[in-house]
């Protein structure tokens, strides 16, 4: 204690800090301390939080259109406390926001920002334009499909600016669209020229606080205090609260949202964040050239009221009009987010589109786990996405569209179901039963889609939400040529079961199904027809040469020469190649590279070829061969099938 001692004093008589400290902490608090005077230190605090944990996310970051996405997915999934950091980051943007409002409130109210505090009260106001700023800048920096499309609904209100618009637009973007230039200059705005002008006003604003001290409420209700202990105690009782707040929304959401990477190509439900919803749906009464109207000139003149508010409310009279404005403009936004949630809560549309962006995202950081090709993450998302576009009309893929989208959502009233009595008679569960058995789902699974919009009580007047399940005609090709996936197709019960070729006319005209049910039946009980079954799975999925079983199909080389001899000893080749092919011998299709690259590509481009279904075909386009897709978007199709 007496080094420390020492070294206190040493610096004391260096920098004064003494003298300092004690000023800040016996500051004289008018009427005593007070809970509503905490805002600005919860601010500052929040501040805080966000510069420290912004410097450890920037070292993880790497903003170029072609690695923001994948630094973000490396700081969320793999870098050493990244997801907890960024979590705390994006939350805390959150709460300041309702902070900032809070400490307006609080402000406007007391007065405090009457002569001779015009000058604090201004730099107050640019502090909130600027924390807003820092939220909308690094709104775009994952590079994600929501930050992406939320940005360009802002940077296009800002485009509607008269005469500077186009300019200004042109100068944010870097350029004539969303691109590269664009993420690294909402970057250096964000880690670099806001959080410098954003500590730059706040010094300025702690110091004109400091020295025109605490605008007390009156009348007075206490004596005067000591800033500490007691306003300090309730500070950092209300900073505590922020933290578990905090705490609270990240551990309740899994940190922050990461969404695929983002897509200029695609359909994306734009929305702002929740802070600038109120005038996205402001801007919906604004139709076409009225657009400038809402997005710039009446909020312009409503930022000017409050920018004036000193100088208005010099009387009582103007004070109050500022407290009207106030709490007028807190009810409208609050109005019109409302609005804007509900009619997106009962948007089949929106609806639809957010549960494909969800289930994209998933999808593509779950790829991501196996590695992120050189062209970046988006990358991965081709083959699925081509995959959706043109064979999931038929095919699916582990029950879905290789987007994993099984089904859309509609809204069914309780009157349009059909039951045999009125459904004032029946009981909630019993209607539901019905509505859930007409869609293919279980009583369980109607209410979890319901209670996840928010329907947490369902009454018999209501609307409520069905997911309505696809029906897929051709097979499934998850895992398709692999082991696992031969095991169930050759099963004499599965080759013509609704996942695999039930459904076309392979089942009614194929000689396959006969031909597996008296080679192979009763291979469930006798021991030495799975042998041999599994050692011919094992010579068809090596043709496939699948990265996922390089080392199965090398320690495996002598059962694979006997799945070859068998399956010549048991009669496939009578229909099959398995080798050299020739199409005046074969009747079905050559299973020669059965699953490989080359074999696939050749199916897709002309399924109806002699060397594969010829005139057996059953409705499958030939992609390549009627130009339907290029060479490398089968290749896209082929590699994400195959796994690579």
């Amino acid at each position: 204690m007496h080094r420390v001692k020492q070294l206190y004093d040493w610096l004391d008589n260096r920098t004064g800090v003494r003298d300092h400290i004690r000023e800040v902490l016996f500051e004289n608090v008018p009427g005593g301390s007070r809970w509503r005077y905490v805002w600005g230190s919860t601010l500052t605090f929040a501040l805080m939080i966000q510069f420290i944990t912004g410097i450890f996310l920037w070292m993880g970051y790497a903003p170029s259109g072609q690695t923001a996405w994948e630094s973000v997915y490396y700081i969320d999934y793999h870098m050493t406390g990244g997801h907890f950091l960024r979590g705390l980051h994006h939350w805390t943007a959150q709460v300041m926001t309702v902070l900032l409002v809070l400490h307006l409130m609080q402000v406007v109210i007391d007065g405090a920002y009457k002569a001779p505090r015009e000058v604090n009260f201004w730099f107050g106001v640019i502090l909130l334009k600027l924390t807003l700023a820092l939220s909308l800048t690094g709104y775009l920096l994952p590079w994600d499909q929501k930050g992406f499309w939320a940005t360009k609904v802002a940077t296009d209100i800002m485009g509607g600016t008269p005469i500077i618009g186009e300019q200004l637009k042109l100068l944010v973007l870097g350029g004539a669209d969303y691109g590269h230039h664009t993420l690294t200059r909402f970057f250096a705005l964000h880690a670099g020229i806001l959080p410098v002008s954003v500590i730059a006003l706040t010094v300025g604003h702690i110091y004109l606080f400091r020295r025109h001290g605490i605008t007390p409420k009156k009348p007075l209700k206490g004596s005067d205090e000591f800033f500490w202990p007691e306003q300090v105690l309730k500070d950092a009782v209300a900073c505590l609260a922020v933290l578990v707040t905090v705490l609270i929304l990240h551990f309740s959401f899994d940190g922050a949202h990461l969404d695929a990477p983002a897509d200029p190509s695609t359909n994306y439900p734009a929305r702002p964040d929740w802070y600038f919803l109120f005038l996205f749906q402001f801007l919906k009464y604004f139709p076409g050239h009225w657009e400038v109207l809402g997005a710039i000139v009446l909020p312009g003149i409503v930022m000017t009221l409050i920018f004036l508010m000193p100088i208005i409310g010099k009387s009582e009279k103007g004070h109050n009009f500022n407290l009207k404005l106030l709490f007028g403009i807190l009810v409208f936004a609050g109005v019109l987010t409302y609005v804007a949630v509900n009619q997106d809560r009962n948007s089949l549309t929106y609806l639809n589109s957010k549960r494909k962006a969800y289930r994209e995202a998933e999808l593509v950081k779950e790829m991501a786990q196996k590695g992120i090709p050189p062209g970046g993450a988006l990358a991965l998302l081709q083959g699925p996405k081509l995959f959706s576009q043109h064979c999931a009309s038929c095919h699916s893929y582990d029950g879905h569209n290789g987007l994993r989208n099984v089904d859309e959502i509609k809204f069914v009233n309780f009157e349009s179901t059909e039951l045999k009595s009125p459904p004032s008679q029946y009981r909630v569960d019993d209607v539901l039963k019905q509505i859930a058995l007409e869609a293919g789902i279980t009583l369980k699974e109607l209410r979890e889609w319901n209670e996840k919009r928010g329907k947490t009580k369902i009454e018999l007047d209501d609307q409520i939400l069905v997911p309505i399940k696809r029906d897929f005609s051709a097979p499934d090709l998850k895992g398709f040529a692999s082991r696992e996936y031969l095991t169930e197709l050759l099963h004499p019960k599965r080759f013509t079961s609704p996942k695999f070729f039930g459904n076309t006319a392979h089942a009614k005209k194929s000689k396959m199904k006969g031909f597996l049910e008296d080679e192979f039946d009763g291979i469930d009980d006798d021991e030495a027809l799975r042998k041999e079954m599994n050692q011919i799975i094992k010579a068809l999925s090596a043709e496939a040469k699948l990265p996922s079983q390089t080392k199965m199909d090398l320690n495996d080389k002598a059962d694979i020469q006997t799945g070859h001899e068998l399956f010549e000893e048991i009669g496939c080749v009578d229909c099959h190649a398995l080798g050299d092919w020739n199409a005046d011998e074969y009747s079905a299709p050559d299973l020669t590279g059965y699953g490989s690259r080359e074999w696939l590509m050749g199916i897709i481009d002309n399924p109806a070829h002699e060397r594969f279904y010829g005139s057996k075909n059953d409705r499958m386009p030939a992609f390549g061969k009627d130009e339907k897709l290029t060479r490398k978007q089968m290749e896209q199709i082929v590699d994400w099938l195959r796994g690579q």
